[in-house]
Formats: C-alpha cells, structure tokens, sequence
C-alpha cells in the first residue's frame, strides 16, 4: 500500500528540444508537455518578444490546486493569422494539423496570447474555428467578451450576429493584465485557476 501526504503527482512527457531561457523555461516551440487530460495551455512560441514566462506560473499554479495541465507551444506562434486585417508583421500565425488534434483532446483550453490587441482576437478565432472546446483567454491587454464577438468568435456573453459565428469553439472567461516577462501576481494567478475550475465540467460529466 502507498500513501501521499499532501502531495499531488503528476507525470510530465519529455519535450522534443531545449527550453529557451527567454521563455522563463518554457520549451521551444513545436513541444507538448502532457499533465493529464483536463487542460492544455496554448502557449506561443518563446523569443525576443514573445516572452511565456506568465505560462509556466499559471501551468505550476493549476497543477497545485489538482487540475491536470499540459502545454503546447505553438509552431507558428509569432505574427498573425493570414486572414488578420493587420499584416505589418513579416510572419503568419497558424495551427499544424497535429497541434490541432493535440488541443481537441481536453476539456478546456487556456490561450495566452501577449499584448497586441488585434493580434490577440484574430490568433484567437483560428485557434477555435479549429477546436470545438471551451476556451479561457489570458492575454496583457484589455480585451473583452464584444472585441471576440465582433470578429464572428462564440462567447459565453456575448454572441455573434445571426451568420456571422465563426468558431467551433467559445470563449468562456477572460484574464488581461497578465503581463510578460515578469512575475505573475497571486491574484492573477488565483483568477485564472477560478475560471478554469468554472469552466472544467463537473468530474465524471465528461
């Protein structure tokens, strides 16, 4: 017979290659690391910009309260979608059809999506027209349920107009302020764990 005392175990998969030091650990681009089957952080991939350092704190925080986590660092994760009005960037935003099958498989996606308003939106709706599961979005700058709406993305307040939904997916919550590169506060981390546990289905409920 084994017994735990106060301790949550969780097994974690090798990633494919190095972590960079930028991303605050974080592996490299194009890697999963699966915790379980619940909740998959969509995280972009780590550099001069795109700094995930908030990804590992939250992933560390909702493994603490039991919520089995993993996290996929997204190929293409820089630029924008190619359908984004805004195309001053030199790269494209996109999904690999293996990335899309890995997302599909949990309950609940959380999208940490960086600062740039519109950038955030339009990653946002190819992420879900892909994936048909609730979404939590985590992000730096203030966007709210009407910003996802008014690009066709399904919310839990607010909807498209009639013909006009675009996702598969919904986003269910939302936490800005989130800022890269440095510490995550408490509280922040404590809002997300919340909406997650919000959004999870009950257990056994599938």
């Amino acid at each position: 017979m084994k017994n735990q005392i106060g301790r949550h175990l969780s097994f974690v998969e090798c990633r494919e290659s190095m972590g960079l030091g930028v991303g605050g650990g974080l592996a490299q681009r194009a890697t999963i690391s699966e915790s379980g089957m619940d909740v998959v952080v969509v995280a972009m991939g780590p550099g001069r910009r795109h700094i995930t350092k908030p990804v590992c704190e939250i992933t560390y925080a909702m493994r603490e309260e039991g919520i089995d986590t993993s996290v996929l660092v997204v190929n293409a994760g820089s630029g924008v979608p190619a359908d984004a009005p805004d195309m001053t960037t030199t790269s494209y935003f996109g999904l690999d059809p293996i990335e899309t099958e890995r997302i599909q498989q949990y309950k609940v996606a959380v999208i940490h999506l960086g600062n740039v308003r519109q950038h955030i939106i339009y990653k946002a709706r190819l992420i879900l027209r892909n994936v048909d599961i609730p979404a939590v979005v985590v992000a730096q700058a203030p966007v709210d349920y009407e910003d996802f709406a008014s690009v066709g993305i399904k919310t839990k307040r607010v909807m498209p107009p009639d013909g006009e939904i675009k996702t598969r997916g919904e986003i269910r919550e939302i936490v800005t302020g989130v800022i890269r590169g440095v510490t995550t506060p408490q509280d922040k981390l404590d809002e997300i764990v919340s909406k997650v546990q919000r959004t999870l289905p009950p257990r056994g409920g599938g």
